[in-house]
């Protein structure tokens, strides 16, 4: 990503609506899981360490991320041992090593996307979770993606497929980021039609309250994933299984 994405990052991550409310959704189908608290996790691209706190909660977090400037920050919050590793062929980790592993709004980042889920199905132990979050629908593509450097946005069924085809068993997947899809999809279409450049967009901090609204709706949807699946959103969600 740009190196001004991450400095942003890192000043709003805590309290920008959608960061919370997806640490929100993904600790929810994190305490889905029935992880012992000892559990192995690894935070595979953890970008500046949002979510190494919320983690740290379901147990022993390692993390690792690419960026030397996202790394430098995520190191700093002393929640988690950070080292320098690379999808899918640069891990500095062994095979078999993790209960969990999180692949938060990173895939789309990777070019290799089928090699880079079969490389972390390899470090997970036998019975252990991969948890994904990515962008939804090739159609809601924006200066969003470009300027944060996303190769694809994905459909369900083509996750899946990925994630089957690197040997994994799909236990659980949905969009979110539902309640506020025509809103999010009406301001990237007419992105489309600003001038040039980058600015900060989806990024820039909201109004305290309007900030707190879109948290409370967005985050609202944790008590519906997982006990059913929604039919389209911003965003998709997939957990899966390495067979014991």
């Amino acid at each position: 990503m740009n190196p001004e994405i991450y400095t942003l990052m890192a000043a709003i991550e805590d309290q920008h609506w959608w960061f919370r409310a997806r640490r929100a959704l993904v600790a929810n189908q994190l305490g889905r899981l029935g992880l012992s608290p000892d559990s192995s996790i690894l935070d595979a691209g953890c970008g500046t360490g949002g979510n190494l706190a919320m983690l740290c909660r379901h147990g022993h977090v390692e993390a690792m991320e690419m960026d030397a400037q996202a790394r430098t920050i995520a190191a700093g919050k002393a929640l988690a041992r950070v080292r320098e590793g690379i999808l899918p062929d640069a891990l500095p980790f062994p095979e078999s090593h993790f209960d969990l592993i999180t692949l938060l709004d990173v895939l789309e980042h990777v070019d290799e996307d089928e090699a880079a889920l079969d490389a972390l199905g390899r470090r997970l132990k036998p019975g252990g979770y991969l948890v994904i979050t990515v962008p939804a629908f090739a159609f809601l593509w924006s200066r969003h993606d470009e300027a944060h450097h996303h190769k694809r946005r994905y459909r369900i069924r083509d996750l899946k497929q990925k994630a089957i085809a690197a040997g994994m068993e799909i236990t659980y997947a949905s969009y979110f980021n539902t309640l506020l899809f025509p809103l999010i999809a009406a301001v990237r279409l007419v992105d489309r039609l600003r001038p040039s450049g980058w600015q900060q967009g989806d990024l820039a901090m909201p109004p305290l309250w309007l900030n707190n609204l879109l948290y409370v709706v967005f985050s609202s949807e944790r008590w519906l994933l997982g006990r059913m699946s929604f039919p389209f959103g911003v965003s998709a969600l997939l957990v899966a299984r390495k067979p014991s």
